[in-house]
């Protein structure tokens, strides 16, 4: 990439993805196009999205696939179908043959280079222990390893190698645009790094909140270390802050889709009235 060229970095973040739809009408309605898009997990799906067409026109499309999800989801939502597949995999409660399905439904190329818009995606490699950066090859295969949420989708195979989800590596990857070039980034996440955290009073909290601890020392570290002629925006959810509890961190609520699309769109046009380009 040359200096200078735009970057969108999209962020994980399960059903919370719905803000980045958001941010992208918001973007490309202000004429705001990607030179490059890198994606982590939900990012690599909404990601590879824009990439494939970075048009106001292709969003909607991406809205009424989030819509579909809020209506019947991607997945078996039934406890004893979520019992089933895990008592017959032993490591996650469903299998990705839905999002499989949907995502070439969805997507109008088979292979990364076939985009219209320089697209990669990260997953973590279990083999290595460490982020793999998907560049060329089979699109579907690269977007579902980067979106492999551990016990709750399979690993993803690829070349004899298992992947899980990107977010366990890099879950807002800005360091790696800038590492491609980029001097204008802008930051599509799903709004946790916006809400204080608080400890955890459940079992089944301590985990989660000890991730989200590394994501976001992660994610801030990485913005620190950037060069100063890097102009970084980071777009707003919209979301009231307050403390990010257990419900905002669990997987698969789909109830507030539409809410979050409309409540990111919102809250991204006005910070683009407000914030000229050219300043950091």
């Amino acid at each position: 990439m040359a200096p200078g060229e735009v970057a969108f970095v999209l962020g994980g973040g399960g059903h919370l993805g719905a803000h980045e739809v958001g941010m992208l009408r918001a973007l490309l309605e202000r004429g705001i196009v990607p030179d490059l898009v890198v994606g982590t997990s939900i990012g690599a799906i909404n990601g590879a999205a824009v990439a494939a067409d970075p048009t106001t026109a292709a969003v909607a499309r991406l809205s009424e696939v989030w819509t579909r999800i809020e209506r019947s989801d991607a997945f078996d939502g039934s406890i004893v179908g979520r019992l089933a597949t895990l008592a017959r995999t032993r490591t996650h409660l469903h299998d990705n043959h839905a999002l499989r399905g949907l995502l070439e439904e969805a997507l109008p190329v088979g292979r990364i280079e076939e985009l219209a818009v320089r697209f990669e995606c990260v997953a973590a490699c279990v083999e290595t222990a460490s982020e793999r950066w998907f560049t060329s090859g089979p699109l579907v295969d690269a977007v579902l390893a980067s979106s492999a949420v551990p016990g709750i989708l399979p690993p993803v195979e690829i070349d004899g190698q298992h992947f899980l989800d990107g977010g366990i590596v890099n879950s807002i990857p800005v360091g790696r645009a800038a590492a491609l070039g980029a001097r204008e980034i802008y930051v599509l996440h799903v709004g946790r790094v916006e809400q204080p955290l608080e400890p955890p009073r459940w079992p089944w909290e301590v985990g989660l909140v000890a991730f989200e601890i590394a994501r976001r020392h992660r994610f801030f570290g990485d913005l620190a270390a950037l060069a100063d002629d890097i102009e970084v925006h980071v777009m707003p959810t919209g979301r009231a802050s307050s403390p990010a509890g257990f419900s905002s961190l669990r997987f698969g609520d789909t109830s507030r889709i539409r809410d979050h699309i409309s409540s990111a769109y919102e809250a991204s046009l006005r910070y683009l009235n407000e914030e000229p380009r050219g300043e950091r």
